[in-house]
């Protein structure tokens, strides 16, 4: 494989914060830095001075995003030290080419980022006629959340210009040799790198990935697939975080502790302790579903215990979740089992039929569809609708991963005011 160039993308809002990070890159074979547009919006062309001036050997790279005062744009970035400066590939072509003539004077380069273009081939092959560096083929981070794959985007592109390629949007150490396997020439990686506890070790991770990966090619797997791994690895509370504090459930706890519970819903309306249709429903829903079950908010009397609990386990469905109460508690944490209620008590109720199964239902003050995702553990349980399942699943990633990289900066000795600026940013 040939040689790509790994460039990492302080994405950041603090300047303090980036430099840090982007030392450890360094030493983790980073070899392009690039000054993130969220970082120069917030702190201006002294991060484009300061990296200059900590990283004399490196290649400074301004995410200008210039979409208009090409050169005056240009010679900002170049003045302050960067080698490369960043525009819109959309932006108009007299934009582009004031934007190249300054960078001509100022002995820089222009790499064009092709994000939200409509026709990216016939796009890069005519700013490659009109004189730019370097063409990136970038699926920004909303667009990642529904789906879109940057990779996809880059063999598209490749072959067809002859001035550098990069890629950028969503890369990890897997996708980082695909990318240079599809013909990257410049590897940009933000998230994967600036938000993990370990910089360096990350950076090695996806240095490698770059120069040593086969050509192995993974089975694609189906959007419920993906689903379901991204919400594994993340928590209830990451989840309400991508969801801006919404999906809650509220007076609920998880009777078995510390287990977790992930899938789409079977939803059960019953009432007051007929058990009839949760029962029912077991052998309705299909293996790895989750039952949620509206008890009409009675929690004197239980509409669920061991036998239902074991059914389930037998049928491979993955929890239940149950505004109302519970029974046979301790049999049911003999199994750790992901059940979730508002409460135990030890009377049964009697199986009236009563009910329905599979309609839109409330669950602890949720509304619950049919196949809505369903995500539980000790700090409760969380309702993603189903249409945004993805993308709320992606951004609860991104939400866990920012929180690794600030709490090793906490172990580290800092502590979380210091880490949010929280002074810098209260609402003026």
């Amino acid at each position: 494989m040939k040689h790509a160039i790994l460039q990492v993308a302080l994405d950041l809002l603090d300047l303090d914060r980036a430099l840090q990070i982007a030392r450890e890159s360094v030493d983790g074979g980073a070899e392009w830095i690039e000054a993130g547009t969220p970082l120069i919006k917030s702190e201006g062309m002294q991060v484009v001075r300061s990296l200059r001036q900590q990283f004399p050997d490196s290649v400074i790279v301004a995410d200008m995003k210039v979409a208009d005062t090409g050169a005056l744009e240009v010679e900002m970035a170049a003045k302050a030290g960067a080698d490369v400066i960043c525009i819109l590939a959309d932006a108009d072509d007299a934009v582009i080419a004031d934007a190249i003539r300054a960078a001509q004077l100022y002995g820089v380069r222009i790499m064009a980022d092709l994000i939200n273009v409509g026709d990216p081939v016939s796009r890069a092959k005519h700013l490659e006629s009109l004189g730019v560096h370097i063409i990136c083929a970038h699926v920004g981070i909303d667009q990642q959340m529904m789906g879109k794959d940057s990779v996809e985007l880059l063999t598209k592109i490749s072959g067809q210009i002859h001035i550098l390629l990069a890629v950028a949007g969503g890369i990890d150490a897997d996708h980082a040799g695909e990318a240079v396997r599809c013909g990257a020439d410049i590897v940009i990686v933000g998230g994967n790198i600036v938000r993990s506890a370990d910089v360096t070790g990350s950076t090695k991770k996806i240095r490698s990935g770059m120069d040593t990966s086969s050509q192995k090619v993974l089975r694609k797997k189906t959007t419920d697939e993906e689903i379901r791994d991204l919400l594994m690895q993340v928590s209830a509370p990451n989840i309400t975080d991508a969801m801006h504090r919404k999906g809650a459930m509220t007076g609920i706890v998880s009777i078995c502790g510390n287990v977790k519970i992930v899938g789409k819903a079977v939803t059960v309306q019953t009432f007051a302790g007929d058990w009839a249709k949760p029962v029912e429903a077991i052998d309705i829903a299909k293996p790895g579903e989750v039952l949620v079950i509206n008890n009409d908010g009675g929690i004197h009397v239980a509409p669920w215990g061991e036998l239902a609990t074991l059914s389930c386990v037998k049928r491979g469905i993955n929890g239940v979740v149950i505004d109302g109460a519970v029974r046979d508690v301790d049999d049911i944490r003999a199994m750790k089992f992901p059940l979730f209620a508002r409460a135990i008590v030890p009377n049964a109720g009697e199986p009236k039929g009563m009910g329905e199964i599979n309609a839109e239902i409330q669950c602890c003050g949720q509304f619950v569809r049919p196949g809505d995702w369903i995500v539980g553990d000790e700090s409760g349980v969380v309702v993603i609708p189903a249409e945004r399942a993805y993308e709320i699943a992606r951004r609860a990633l991104e939400v866990r991963k920012n929180e690794e990289r600030i709490r090793e900066e906490i172990q580290r000795g800092s502590t979380l005011a210091e880490v949010a600026h929280l002074i810098k940013w209260e609402k003026k």
